[in-house]
């Protein structure tokens, strides 16, 4: 799998993790390392290239983000986007000044077709660029090989040295093959021969897994969600028979969703565990209406749940976890730390596990969707909408109670009907039922129901995101259908607000 590996050192840009996924997508592994990492532990890497990612701040300042200098004198290639090629180009004796005018947005750019970095691009090319200050002189041995009508020095390159840099991004959409840039990178430069695919990937893991667990037992927490269901298939397609999988029903799921969870799992070579623990949470909750104790409370239960019905097993050696990369990343760190999760908190220590297994934790939520349809997971399961451990419990406002769930639940699923039955584009989208009341006319008779907020949204990390434009048609069709079919609502509003100023959830 790591046979060959790209280094992605991060100076704080918000296109890091894209950078990575890009240089995957073109089949070569890469990691994420902090800008402090030291060259001596670079080379325990072993990188076949490194990208220098963009960043906030201006390589001028006394607190600029830098990076150990010695790693320039590796011999190994480097790009530098953004930020990065700025600061290759102020620690090797070039010029970095604030421009007259910021330059921000998509912009043309003329490339020089004869730089390996731009084979098969040269020429005027449209591209993303968000910088304020610019290369105003190029270091010695270097070469201008793009610009831009604002920036003259929009790339650079010293082919002796395999250093190359661009002032765009070339890893967004926004960038005119962007992607075809960063492949010339990899196989031009860095002479990458490629093979990281996730069918690798699959029998690597397979492997190492069987290695580290021998003839062991193995318990994981089944969530339901895309990670915990494509680590629990990964590891029965690994050492089937010896994986107890745990699912906790707090009785806040989707419509039919534990009935599906259920029938994929339940015919699989693992010891499945239902646990119908929906009156316990349930009652736990009575009266609390905070968001914040709501989240407390259903942690902690999931966790007491957990740990005794993990008690009535006996011995088990590991724990799982479907960690992925993400979680990782964000973590700043890349030891073998238990990640905080509102399922398992705590639960390692007292339990006594040998050790944690985490098979996901080098993936990207794509890259994870796509080993689960390897892993023969049906399509509707891998490509569940984004779902919160407390499930429709912070999708209820106010009290949580059986009947204001089984209303969201049918008001829910006609949304999810509906729009995975359009091509209109949401990344996420999911109904709320508010703690008010309206005043409605039905039959000529007057109501007074619930008014259930409909949300959906248009987001590539999830940490911004603007509402998606739903043709009035469709909206009117599930307004239509929600207030004919859900006894218990008689008004339905679509939120409009994007993140910030809003959360994309409700509570």
């Amino acid at each position: 799998m790591a046979s060959e590996t790209v280094l992605i050192i991060d100076f704080g840009g918000q296109y890091k993790e894209l950078i990575a996924r890009r240089v995957r997508e073109c089949g070569v592994y890469s990691v994420i390392k902090p800008h402090t990492i030291s060259a001596a532990d670079v080379s325990k890497i072993a990188p076949i290239g490194i990208i220098f990612t963009g960043g906030p701040g201006s390589v001028t300042q006394d607190d600029a983000p830098t990076c150990d200098p010695k790693i320039l004198e590796m011999g190994i290639p480097v790009l530098g986007i953004c930020y990065g090629m700025q600061l290759i180009c102020h620690m090797m004796g070039g010029v970095v000044a604030s421009g007259e005018k910021s330059e921000y947005g998509t912009v043309l750019a003329e490339l020089r077709g004869d730089c390996p970095l731009f084979y098969g691009q040269g020429g005027q090319r449209r591209v993303l660029m968000s910088h304020t200050d610019m290369v105003t002189v190029a270091p010695p041995g270097f070469d201008v090989t793009a610009k831009s009508a604002q920036c003259m020095i929009a790339g650079i390159e010293n082919r002796d040295s395999s250093i190359y840099g661009v002032q765009f991004h070339p890893e967004v959409e926004n960038t005119q093959n962007g992607t075809e840039i960063i492949r010339n990178f990899l196989y031009r430069i860095c002479s990458a021969k490629g093979g990281y695919t996730m069918e690798n990937y699959l029998s690597e893991q397979i492997k190492l897994i069987k290695e580290r667990v021998g003839d062991k037992k193995v318990l994981l927490a089944l969530s339901g969600g895309v990670d915990s269901s494509v680590c629990a298939a990964l590891l029965e397609r690994a050492i089937p028979g010896q994986l107890t999988c745990i699912y906790v029903d707090h009785g806040f799921m989707r419509k039919n969703e534990t009935d599906e969870i259920r029938r994929v799992f339940e015919k699989k070579n693992i010891n499945f565990r239902w646990i119908d623990a929906s009156d316990r949470f349930i009652s736990k909750l009575a009266g609390v209406t905070s968001p914040e104790a709501k989240r407390k409370i259903i942690g902690e239960q999931f966790a007491r749940v957990f740990e005794e019905e993990a008690t009535k097993l006996g011995h088990i050696d590991f724990l799982a976890q479907g960690t992925i990369y993400p979680d990782v990343v964000e973590s700043g760190t890349n030891s073998a730390v238990i990640k905080s999760h509102h399922n398992v908190g705590g639960l390692p220590e007292k339990l006594g596990f040998e050790g944690v297994i985490e098979p996901l934790r080098a993936l990207f939520k794509d890259e994870v969707r796509r080993l689960g349809l390897l892993l023969g997971l049906p399509k509707k399961l891998v490509f569940r909408q984004p779902f919160p451990g407390p499930g429709l419990a912070i999708r209820v406002i106010g009290e949580v109670t059986r009947e204001k769930l089984n209303i969201l639940r049918e008001a829910d699923a006609i949304l999810r009907e509906e729009m995975s039955s359009t091509r209109t584009r949401a990344d996420q989208y999911f109904a709320v039922l508010t703690d008010t009341k309206s005043v409605g006319v039905m039959g000529d008779c007057r109501t007074y129901e619930y008014v259930l907020a409909l949300r959906a949204v248009r987001t590539t990390d999830f940490m911004t995101c603007e509402f998606a434009r739903i043709p009035y048609g469709l909206l009117s069709k599930i307004s239509s259908r929600i207030t004919n079919e859900v006894p218990g609502i008689n008004r339905v509003v679509f939120d409009i607000t994007s993140k910030p100023p809003a959360t994309i959830e409700w509570e």
